[in-house]
């Protein structure tokens, strides 16, 4: 009967455990997130290129000028800092960039975004007051690129890379926007 009873309680524990940590945690421990985590990656010859990022959802939302306001840092996705990593120099729009981890920040407006490359890794991209948490000192590269109007609209933000023409670009697109920067190994 001792047996028993051990048994018992070892599974009441148990079940007690799951419902304390279900509380503490909350539901978003069992839900998944709205800007999921997502890692693209390029790779020619030499070169190997890696961007983390989450991408945010439209959900019928102004972006750009509104959600994003222009003239403004941005964090470039969403929840941690986006980040840019190569294993060689580049040319970025005609400004070098050494080998090495970034995080990718931007300052969109209605016809150019400055895109910037800074050194400094961040575990999130917005402070407590939602402020972007990127420290200028630490910028390595910053170029300014052209808007281009897309239809239909992208409804989640996607970072790739584009090679299809022999030149190779690494693309942000969102809601009518997108932009190409581009890449080139030193």
């Amino acid at each position: 009967m001792n047996n028993i009873l051990r048994w018992i309680l070892s599974i009441l524990f148990v079940i007690a455990l799951g419902v304390f940590a279900y509380m503490y945690f909350g539901t978003t421990v069992f839900t998944p997130r709205q800007s999921p985590k997502d890692t693209v990656t390029f790779k020619l010859n030499d070169l190997e290129l890696e961007v983390f990022y989450n991408r945010p959802s439209k959900r019928n939302r102004a972006i750009f000028g509104a959600l994003v306001p222009y003239h403004q840092v941005w964090r470039t996705g969403a929840n941690e800092a986006t980040t840019f990593k190569t294993n060689l120099p580049l040319q970025v729009n005609g400004t070098t960039l050494n080998a090495g981890k970034y995080t990718l920040w931007s300052i969109p407006s209605d016809s150019t975004w400055q895109v910037i490359f800074n050194a400094k890794q961040y575990p999130w991209g917005v402070d407590d007051t939602m402020k972007p948490m990127r420290e200028a000192a630490f910028d390595a590269a910053t170029v300014t690129v052209p808007v281009q109007s897309i239809t239909p609209p992208v409804e989640q933000f996607t970072i790739g890379f584009d090679n299809s023409t022999g030149n190779l670009f690494l693309t942000l697109a969102w809601d009518t926007v997108k932009i190409m920067i581009p890449i080139a190994a030193k």
